[in-house]
């Protein structure tokens, strides 16, 4: 009878490990000051080995690519566009039947933004994304950030 709880307890604790949602994307954030009321946002993403993450310039038609939204803030304005710095890869996805765009590793997103009368405040946003391997992908995530400008 010992035998057969510490069975089913072994397999109860197996299967909740596989069952456990995998995470694997690190995000850090943060807001450099480069003059007075100019920041640059910098939001790096360190992707482990197996997986890999879309491009924010990934065509339709193919997997979810990163997109980062910055939430409305009357004090703050956007300067330019949005930078992704990274060793992209291109590759033709047979599953998607077009060609992508990622990187492994670790990928950086910075936008200037320009804060209005040198005020203290926040910016806030968040980073929508997708990883895969070899065998799978997870679904589309979605990590929110808020970061103090002073």
């Amino acid at each position: 009878m010992k035998r057969v709880l510490f069975l089913l307890l072994a397999c109860l604790l197996f299967l909740s490990a596989q069952s456990q949602i995998k995470d694997p994307v690190t995000w850090t954030y943060k807001a450099n000051k480069k003059a007075q009321g100019v920041y640059e946002v910098v939001i790096t993403a360190a992707i482990p080995k197996p997986w890999h993450m879309y491009s924010q310039t990934t065509p339709s038609g193919g997997p979810v690519p990163t997109k980062i939204t910055f939430n409305n803030n009357p004090l703050i304005a956007i300067d330019g566009k949005l930078r992704e710095t990274g060793k992209m890869e291109k590759v033709d996805d047979k599953v998607f039947g077009v060609k992508v765009f990622y990187y492994s590793g670790k990928v950086v997103y910075a936008q200037v933004v320009k804060v209005k009368g040198g005020l203290s405040t926040n910016i806030s946003g968040t980073v929508s994304f997708m990883v895969c391997d070899d065998t799978q992908c997870l679904p589309p995530t979605k990590k929110t950030f808020d970061l103090k400008l002073q």
